[in-house]
């Protein structure tokens, strides 16, 4: 499946260091600049983010040939590039950060441009794609009318998601999804008002105005919202994720959206996907987590609770994890979840897959598949990950994970609980937390074969 990016690219540079301390010449913070990193940006992240994820991919765009294009073009190196001139600066966003945290950002090469030229090698590049995203960032190239036709053409026939920019161009006729933020949304249907009702006011204005098969709203933390020619909006909420920096999320769900729709998915399925590939994002950190090899697989699922483990000792915090089947979730097991994740800044549920339950359990256990388990723990407040485990005891998943805190109820001794000296290898410890009688699985799905 070749997916081709098409769109604006641009150099985004991160000056990270420590402010500790003011400038004797006015009340401004001096940062000590400790390193300079930089990345490929625009449609180029979007690239980037596909590349690493061994997708074949080829990026569209135009480029200027000046010093700052040589930065970019290095930053660009390993993705297959068809690139005609821009005519214009190469655009470079530089953030001074301290301590992570962004004090300023320069902007130079960002004022207006011309619309490119789209040479043939360009046009023939976009003609083989099995799918396409427009990575608008306002610098003309979607403007340009070749371009523009051919999408237009390729729409009736392949997957076109249009990240819109709201100094770009409008999205072609026909788009499979197009995907502005909600800012962009409300400015471009002329709305005021952040809340879920005028957000589906604006993808209907937006749907009808743009002639797209799909409106895509990203909400951020809140998720997205899906309209299409099913006639009501579907709201699609987003994990809770701890990120400091939202960049790059917006790209990381437009490109796996485009890979949703390219294997054959609907466009709310594809939209539930990208939300959570979003999220996982941030959770790794975000555009800092390019830097990083890519993390390595999970046990089972697709929970982050490695890179949620992570980001956690990252800010010199505690990460706690128990673990057990949660076949039927009630009150006591609540209560337990909320006294762990008291304990610390995160919680890791390590949970028994559905063989694993069998074998400790019988064959007539689980009553609920490991999916659902583990939606209904990460839907608890209290709960940050989960990790699924195959084994009868988690012993091998707690060795991967290394959390600092293993919690268990009050129920169980320590001649019950053999994870306890594992723990002690890395420094960890093991501790119980209240144990609330009379509240079982067993009991529970015994009253409920009752009135089955």
């Amino acid at each position: 499946m070749k997916i081709v990016v098409v769109g604006d690219v641009l150099l985004d540079a991160d000056v990270n260091g420590e402010a500790s301390r003011l400038s004797p010449d006015a009340p401004v913070p001096v940062v000590d600049v400790a390193a300079t990193e930089r990345r490929a940006g625009g449609a180029g992240l979007v690239a980037r983010m596909l590349e690493r994820d061994g997708r074949d991919v080829r990026l569209v765009t135009v480029m200027s040939d000046d010093g700052a294009s040589v930065l970019l073009r290095r930053e660009l190196e390993g993705i297959d590039v068809v690139a005609g001139l821009s005519g214009a600066p190469t655009p470079v966003k530089t953030r001074i950060r301290a301590r992570g945290q962004a004090v300023v950002r320069f902007d130079e090469g960002c004022g207006d441009a011309p619309v490119p030229v789209a040479t043939p090698e360009m046009l023939a590049a976009v003609a083989a794609a099995d799918a396409v995203i427009v990575a608008d960032y306002g610098r003309g190239l979607a403007a340009n009318a070749e371009l523009r036709g051919l999408l237009s053409e390729l729409a009736a026939t392949i997957p076109v998601v249009w990240d819109p920019h709201p100094a770009g161009a409008e999205p072609v006729p026909g788009a499979s999804a197009v995907t502005p933020n909600l800012s962009e949304a409300l400015k471009a249907a002329g709305l005021s008002g952040r809340d879920t009702a005028t957000a589906a006011r604006a993808a209907a204005e937006l749907r009808r105005r743009w002639s797209c098969r799909s409106i895509v709203v990203t909400l951020g933390a809140a998720g997205a919202l899906v309209l299409d020619d099913g006639g009501l909006p579907q709201a699609i909420p987003a994990p809770k994720v701890s990120a400091v920096d939202p960049c790059g999320a917006g790209d990381r769900f437009a490109a796996a959206l485009a890979v949703g729709l390219a294997s054959g998915n609907g466009i709310a399925s594809a939209a539930e996907r990208a939300v959570q590939e979003a999220a996982s994002f941030l959770a790794a950190g975000g555009v800092d987590g390019l830097h990083e090899a890519p993390a390595p697989p999970q046990l089972h699922g697709d929970t982050d609770a490695f890179a949620v483990a992570q980001q956690t000792r990252a800010a010199g915090g505690t990460v706690v994890a128990t673990g057990g089947c949660f076949d039927l979730l009630h009150a006591g097991h609540a209560r337990t979840l909320a006294a762990a994740r008291s304990l610390g800044d995160c919680l890791v549920v390590c949970l028994n897959s559905d063989a694993s339950v069998s074998r400790l359990k019988g064959d007539e256990r689980p009553i609920m598949n490991q999916q659902d388990r583990a939606e209904l723990l990460l839907s608890l407040e209290c709960v940050d990950a989960v990790l699924v485990f195959d084994e009868q005891t988690p012993e091998a998943a707690l060795d991967r994970l290394r959390p600092d805190l293993w919690v268990k109820g009050g129920d169980y001794t320590a001649d019950q609980l053999p994870e306890a000296r594992l723990l002690e290898s890395w420094g960890g410890q093991t501790v119980t937390v209240p144990y609330y009688p009379a509240r079982s699985t067993t009991k529970l799905a015994a009253a409920l074969a009752k009135v089955g």
